[in-house]
């Protein structure tokens, strides 16, 4: 039986607001996260994503804020990211109703970091957010929300991650972001060919038909931001597109 497809609305959270950009930049004011996180989960999403884009200290105790009000009322798995520096910081997000903990910048800076969250709390709690860039030909790894660019090879960084307890990957096309001319396939397909876990596509969602084609590449699960939070599509609209491409769909 083939595994259903997921769809995984994302709320980039800064200072307890939804924003969103293009490209990472230019950020404006989406909504309010428990209110669209509680919309999509009646439209069907089968997993929340929050992302949080500005995570200074500051704003850290309002993540948990948004964490623990949306786990009260949203009943899938939430997987939240940003800032994550230490095994506490996720046993504190689990704490608050998360699921499920992304880490990229910090793991990247200290790779054993993946090894302890996973050996603590399991491969299938921790997700490698990775935000990729192509750079000379290949695909490189960025930092802090796509601005740093490394030179850290995107599929050699992947493959480690996995052996390190990563159980999911989050595949984020900086090139594609916000752009909505559809997702990198061919990022896709070659994550796919190293992967062993579950890759989520994500970064250039734009139209309804763009979602089948990044599964039909080698992504378990599509994610997106904007289209959702502009109203243009609904959750139901991608997976009856989904279904519709011969896709299984919760």
């Amino acid at each position: 039986m083939p595994v259903a497809v997921r769809v995984i609305p994302c709320l980039d959270v800064s200072a307890g607001r939804v924003v969103k950009g293009v490209n990472f930049l230019n950020l404006r004011d989406a909504g309010d996260p428990v209110e669209l996180a509680r919309k999509y989960y009646e439209q069907g999403a089968d997993e929340i994503t929050f992302l949080d884009v500005t995570a200074t200290v500051d704003d850290r105790a309002t993540m948990y804020d948004v964490v623990r009000a949306t786990a009260e009322q949203v009943f899938i798995p939430l997987t939240v990211g940003g800032g994550v520096r230490s095994a506490d910081d996720v046993a504190r997000l689990q704490a608050n109703g998360a699921d499920k903990i992304g880490v990229n910048s910090a793991a990247i800076a200290r790779p054993a970091l993946l090894d302890e969250i996973a050996d603590r709390f399991g491969a299938q709690a921790l997700v490698l957010s990775l935000d990729v860039k192509r750079s000379g030909g290949r695909y490189v790894m960025t930092t802090h929300g796509g601005r740093t660019e490394t030179d850290i090879d995107a599929l050699e960084w992947a493959r480690e991650a996995i052996e390190r307890g990563a159980g999911e990957l989050l595949v984020n096309s900086i090139d594609a972001d916000g752009t909505k001319q559809g997702f990198d396939l061919e990022l896709i397909t070659a994550m796919r060919k190293i992967s062993s876990v579950p890759v989520i596509a994500s970064g250039g969602a734009g139209a309804v038909g763009d979602f089948a084609p990044a599964i039909e590449a080698g992504a378990d699960a599509v994610l997106a931001a904007s289209v959702f939070h502009n109203g243009e599509l609904t959750v139901g609209d991608v997976k009856h597109a989904l279904a519709d491409a011969g896709l299984v769909v919760r």
